[in-house]
């Protein structure tokens, strides 16, 4: 079976990144990509290994951590698994793309005015 799933496990403490690990070894569809210790290196290691899933720690229970949503927003195509060390409470963050409409008047100042709008991020026509 080919591995499909790519994960960087980026949790801590140390103990909590070997439980996961040994969790997913063996899975045949999976492929761990590496392990981050430091927060601080997350970034470049994502960009680097390109990972399917991210795995990290779930800090406060029932609460997204904050660095999900940069994370989100730069890589928008990245799953995150929230593993909490203290409790049995673990959470799944993935981004979604917001599709939206407007009218656009049948004429040739309704297709620039259109295409001058989308050019400006976050303007509407």
């Amino acid at each position: 079976m080919e591995k499909h799933i790519r994960v960087l496990v980026a949790n801590r403490p140390r103990l909590m990144r070997d439980l996961v690990m040994a969790t997913i070894t063996d899975q045949p569809d999976i492929e761990i990509l590496g392990e981050v210790e430091d927060e601080a290196d997350l970034r470049s290691a994502i960009q680097r290994t390109r990972p399917t899933c991210l795995i990290i720690a779930l800090d406060r229970p029932n609460q997204r951590p904050l660095i999900c949503d940069a994370l989100l927003r730069e890589y928008p195509e990245l799953r995150i698994l929230a593993v909490s060390p203290a409790d049995t409470s673990n959470m799944f963050f993935w981004a979604s793309l917001n599709i939206h409409e407007h009218l656009v008047e049948s004429s040739e100042q309704g297709v620039l005015t259109a295409l001058r709008g989308a050019a400006v991020k976050g303007v509407n026509p």
